[in-house]
């Protein structure tokens, strides 16, 4: 790209009047993900974050130019800077060319007069994330809205959840990064990950979202088109006997209700998916087939059974992912709709030592006989040949 044309696009963005400015979309092969700089008093103070660490430094207004234009010559991609009524943002395309915008914002972030420890989330406000914006979460200018701060945090700790696990997954080679995302409805949370992904992560991707409601399809199809993402697409089907023809790196079920989730498992794990993430919903089976002779004090008054089969479900699910060669995580996870379904299971595939395995599946035996219930999970992995041992009880009731 001409230097000089860079250096004139960040010489406008970058005035003296601003006080804030994110980089952000990595280039490929770059180690930078992002990078911020608040103004403090004459000042400014910037944080350079790499997949493990955070640099720090305090510049001047010419230091700061210079930065942000060799950051966006080799690193990042895309610069937002606010001054008090304006929004000037650069773009460095994938061919070199330098895009530059300017419109008028609500209002600026406030200019910092001290040096104060502020979270670092991984979609940090400023930042262009479309599907935010629509949900209400940010303003238009990208600052989160004072009512929606809870849900800001609530997307930014799924998405944590998501980072933490990625450092422990196989390296792909060349090909993208599959996600599926099973029974994914409206989707927002779908378009939060791919801009997480692409450009967060600067990963290649091929994300494909599930559901059984035309009309949603359609429009999250829409969406996606008008956010400019291509590679993801959404398709109506059903989570049980659905197919792909290439390997998956990641599966997402999101609220995919009741046994919809154990069919979403049952896939992943027969196509060796190395990352589950799983937020289960409306655990009905088990409730409806539980019998606690010994324990019938679970049983008795329903609002006790209904909140102990949901977790019996879920320990069992885990455990059974154990047993399939998954470190397994129960985290707890507030969900954005603020229910009571606030469990997260996070499952990596790796060297689950047999031992764990034989333990947890010893485990499932023990409760599938005590409460005689026999779920969709463990059927459909026994009948694969998948997990071995398991049958249903003779006092199920099924």
């Amino acid at each position: 790209m001409p230097d000089l044309e860079l250096e004139q696009a960040v010489a406008r963005a970058v005035n003296e009047g601003i006080v804030k400015l994110v980089l952000s979309a990595p280039t490929r092969g770059s180690t930078l993900r992002r990078m911020t700089a608040q103004r403090l008093g004459e000042s400014w103070q910037a944080e350079t974050l790499t997949a493990t660490q955070a640099f720090h430094q305090t510049l001047g207004q010419q230091e700061l130019r210079e930065l942000v234009c060799r950051t966006l010559r080799d690193s990042l991609s895309q610069l937002h800077a606010w001054d008090k009524t304006h929004e000037y943002a650069v773009r460095v395309t994938a061919k070199g060319r330098v895009l530059q915008t300017r419109r008028p914002c609500a209002s600026a972030p406030a200019v910092r007069t001290q040096h104060d420890r502020q979270k670092n989330y991984l979609l940090p406000q400023g930042e262009d994330i479309p599907a935010l914006v629509d949900m209400g979460i940010f303003t238009k200018d990208g600052r989160v809205a004072a009512p929606m701060y809870d849900k800001y945090r609530q997307i930014n700790r799924f998405v944590e959840l998501v980072d933490d696990a990625l450092s422990a997954l196989p390296d792909r080679g060349d090909r993208p990064f599959t996600v599926l995302d099973f029974g994914c409805g409206k989707s927002y949370l779908t378009f939060v990950l791919y801009h997480y992904f692409t450009r967060v992560r600067g990963l290649p991707v091929r994300m494909v979202g599930l559901d059984l409601k035309q009309d949603v399809i359609t429009r999250c199809n829409e969406t996606a088109r008008r956010y400019g993402y291509d590679g993801l697409r959404f398709e109506l089907g059903d989570i049980n006997g659905y197919d792909i023809d290439c390997p998956v790196d990641m599966v997402v079920t999101l609220h995919a209700c009741d046994t919809a989730t154990d069919h979403a498992l049952f896939h992943a794990v027969r196509w060796e998916v190395p990352l589950i993430l799983s937020v289960p919903c409306c655990q009905h089976e088990v409730n409806g087939q539980i019998k606690a002779k010994e324990l019938s004090l679970l049983t008795h008054y329903g609002i006790v059974k209904e909140r102990f089969s949901a977790l019996l479900t879920d320990a069992l699910r885990a455990n059974l992912l154990v047993c399939c060669g998954y470190r397994t995580q129960l985290l707890e996870f507030v969900d954005f709709a603020h229910t009571p379904k606030n469990l997260l299971i996070r499952a990596v595939r790796g060297k689950v030592p047999q031992t764990a395995r034989d333990k947890a599946l010893q485990e499932v035996k023990a409760c599938l006989e005590q409460f005689g219930v026999w779920p969709t999970l463990p059927r459909l992995l026994q009948e694969a040949g998948l997990v071995r041992g398991l049958e249903a009880p003779e006092q199920g009731g099924f």
